[in-house]
């Protein structure tokens, strides 16, 4: 992004110089400087407060992976490049939660740790969760801790060293454990494994998270913890068919149990006033997100990239509404985003591009989506991990809703991040493209013709404002000077080659693949160019004015042997919405 804008602006290459970082801060005018270093010592009084405690001074010397979080600063500063505004205020309200959340995260694991702070009282009042586990089964527990070891020793190190965990999943592999694709459970189980996860807890809830690698892991930690720490575990297993109708009584049932083998263990009981106020800010943090995504439909999006990612996945399932600090975030977030909005402003001078990417670990520690949307134009609108449940939960506190609630702490454990992308098969990965479907089907207010000559001819004679057909006769139209326009859906336009075949024993076998020949060849491929239908060699120029190159559509290419496998299913579940309606 050459063109130059912004006050104090800088190329982000040029913020290193020889392989070394530049000495002074980025300067972004007054306002925006001086902001951006409060801040900035705000993050040193975080780490000051962390530090000056003796346990925690102890842990960094015991605990190979917190040497990682010397990296802390540098981590937030990167994600600050070349912002400035509502923006750079934007970025700081997310991480700096973040970074605070995390760093109470550490406190208390300490606290807690028979090696470290070795506080029973403290230790008795703690429940372990995984690190993907969504911790709506402690929404209702207000003086109990749900704490992740592998949040601090694994996941965050790793966002702020690509190398953090090299040593654990070598141990893992010692230990026989297959390489994974994935390698953060088994840099999990490796740190279990090596003695170097610490201590606590009264209890523990694992679930059957995000993939098999992520099961593998759970076990090794669990035998551990249960054969040589003597720490219960309880195995939430949430139905891998979580969008089907007949599993939510199980799923609500799972959740049941896991609170009462919470309230065995720790003596502590459910409270249903603290669980409906949770209830509200979650609803309250989704409503804000739904906003955020809204304004990302449009123009002039304002809260998207790494940052959102991080925020969203910390919010959604880490916190889950116990955390007032994160509601009041949620709530400043929105008002700078509405009013950048209100201004329609951007991050970068000039956006070519947008995107939804996968919210991986080497985002952060390459600060990649920094650099797509500072030096080519891309805006990464969201991450798939936070593409999560936005249903209401009920939050008044009535019998029926008290029994609703568990099946509403269901539907979050079974749609929780990642976890909604990876299991439940063929059904559950086509249900969003069927709710699409069904959009479209209410769209069309019940006309279905029955010719597809009669779609386009419609929208000619002016009987049809819009229809749904296919290129080559709208095309024809076009070219005949029918008062018309074609549009190619910014989705995906999928394109279909025709086919073309000899008979089997055919009396003129011979020519007939000659002709066949022909057609493919670079003769024949050309006339097909200069007609109203595409040539299969699409390297050839249009000889029709009307017809658009591939290069400015959205092609997509059909998987013609899996529609072929279940084109009666999908012709039977069409034909049910139709008749629905």
């Amino acid at each position: 992004m050459a063109e130059k804008l912004r006050v104090g602006d800088n190329e982000l290459g040029k913020l290193y110089t020889d392989g070394k970082v530049r000495k002074r801060r980025e300067w972004r005018g007054v306002s925006d400087t001086l902001y951006d270093y409060w801040r900035w010592l705000g993050t040193m009084s975080v780490l000051a407060k962390f530090i000056v405690k003796p346990r925690n001074i102890k842990a960094m010397f015991r605990y190979r992976w917190m040497a990682n979080y010397l990296a802390s600063p540098m981590m937030l500063d990167r994600f600050s490049q070349g912002l400035r505004g509502e923006y750079l205020r934007i970025m700081h309200e997310e991480y700096d939660t973040v970074f605070k959340d995390i760093g109470l995260l550490l406190d208390k694991v300490f606290r807690g740790d028979k090696r470290i702070g070795n506080d029973k009282k403290f230790s008795d009042k703690v429940v372990l969760v995984d690190e993907n586990e969504m911790t709506a089964v402690m929404m209702g527990f207000k003086t109990l801790k749900g704490l992740s070891r592998e949040t601090i020793s694994t996941y965050v190190p790793v966002l702020l060293n690509q190398h953090s965990m090299e040593h654990y999943i070598d141990v893992a592999q010692l230990q026989g454990l297959a390489p994974d694709v994935c390698p953060m459970p088994e840099a999990e189980a490796g740190i279990s494994i090596d003695d170097d996860a610490p201590i606590l807890g009264k209890c523990a809830v694992q679930c059957n998270t995000t993939c098999d690698g992520s099961l593998l892991s759970n076990g090794v930690i669990s035998r551990r913890l249960i054969n040589v720490d003597g720490i219960p575990v309880f195995q939430l297993a949430a139905p891998l068919r979580h969008r089907e109708d007949d599993v939510q009584d199980y799923a609500a049932g799972e959740i049941k149990n896991a609170i009462a083998f919470i309230e065995e263990h720790t003596g502590e009981k459910w409270d249903w006033d603290y669980y409906f106020e949770c209830a509200k800010r979650v609803n309250y943090a989704t409503e804000c997100r739904q906003e955020w995504l809204e304004m990302n439909r449009t123009d002039y999006p304002q809260v998207f990239g790494g940052n959102l990612a991080l925020y969203t996945e910390t919010n959604y399932m880490a916190i889950c509404g116990k955390v007032v600090d994160f509601e009041k975030a949620d709530r400043k977030i929105t008002e700078l985003a509405r009013r950048a909005y209100d201004k329609k402003l951007k991050m970068v001078p000039q956006y070519r591009h947008r995107a939804i990417i996968w919210g991986v670990q080497s985002h952060y520690y390459f600060d990649f989506l920094v650099w797509l949307v500072n030096c080519w134009g891309i805006v990464p609108l969201t991450d798939m991990l936070s593409m999560v449940s936005t249903r209401k939960l009920v939050t008044e506190d009535t019998p029926e809703n008290r029994e609703t609630a568990y099946y509403d702490m269901a539907w979050l454990t079974e749609n929780m991040i990642m976890r909604n992308r990876t299991h439940g098969g063929y059904k559950v990965l086509l249900d969003e493209l069927w709710e699409y479907v069904e959009q479209f089907v209410d769209q069309l207010d019940g006309i279905q013709l029955d010719s597809s000559s009669a779609i386009y001819k419609g929208v000619a004679n002016g009987e049809y404002v819009v229809g749904v057909s296919y290129e080559d006769p709208c095309i024809q139209m076009l070219s005949s000077g029918a008062d018309v326009t074609v549009v190619y859906p910014e989705e995906g336009t999928v394109w279909l080659p025709a086919a073309t075949a000899i008979v089997k024993g055919a009396p003129h076998e011979k020519n007939a693949q000659a002709f066949i020949d022909f057609q493919l060849s670079d003769a024949g491929q050309s006339i097909y160019a200069n007609l109203t239908t595409r040539a299969v060699n699409s390297s050839l120029p249009l000889g029709n004015e009307f017809m658009k190159p591939f290069s400015e559509i959205n092609v997509v290419y059909e998987d013609i042997p899996y529609c072929a496998e279940h084109k009666t299913e999908w012709q039977a579940r069409y034909a049910e919405i139709r008749d629905r309606r």
